[in-house]
């Protein structure tokens, strides 16, 4: 792993940056090393561990995007990963799309037309309206008005430990 996860001061995931670039931040005293990998980093005069996590010494406000790319992930993320119709909780690849009002009837390609959906229950829908097929929509799709929380392309097992209480620090904690 030659990925460092970067943190703004106040511990909030930023992005994740190639550890060459952690240690050059780590160089101008603009970060402070939080973790470490096992591997060592070798220069001519010294020794030390890859950084695994870094934080910002100084806080970055960090800009928003306005409007929430039309996006797999975005949807995955609005809906969250559950299929729409039974309400159950997927992996993402256990997940599809589906058209509300279906493109042969009009339907159109739009944050407000399509839904996450599990296999079976895109099936038994079929090419028809969830009131045609007798089935009912858990939430009325919608425009989300912010976008998801910090997201990472890496799937969960590919994260480094080092990570994991950094990556939920906004996470609701069950009681």
């Amino acid at each position: 792993m030659e990925q460092t996860l970067l943190l703004n001061a106040t511990f909030e995931p930023l992005k994740i940056v190639h550890w060459q670039r952690a240690i050059t931040l780590w160089c101008q005293n603009k970060v402070e090393i939080v973790a470490t990998h096992d591997k060592d980093i070798h220069s001519v005069t010294m020794t030390f561990k890859m950084p695994s996590v870094v934080r910002l010494l100084r806080y970055v406000k960090v800009h928003r995007q306005q409007a929430v790319v039309f996006s797999r992930a975005n949807i995955y993320a609005r809906d969250g990963h559950s299929c729409q119709y039974c309400g159950d909780t997927f992996r993402r690849e256990d997940l599809t799309f589906d058209h509300v009002v279906p493109v042969a009837q009009g339907g159109s390609k739009s944050w407000e037309n399509i839904v996450t959906a599990c296999l079976p229950c895109n099936r038994e829908k079929g090419g028809r309206t969830p009131s045609e097929a007798g089935m009912s929509l858990r939430r009325l799709p919608k425009r989300p008005s912010s976008q998801p929380a910090f997201r990472l392309t890496l799937g969960l097992r590919n994260t480094p430990d080092s990570w994991r209480s950094f990556l939920y620090w906004n996470a609701e904690l069950e009681e």
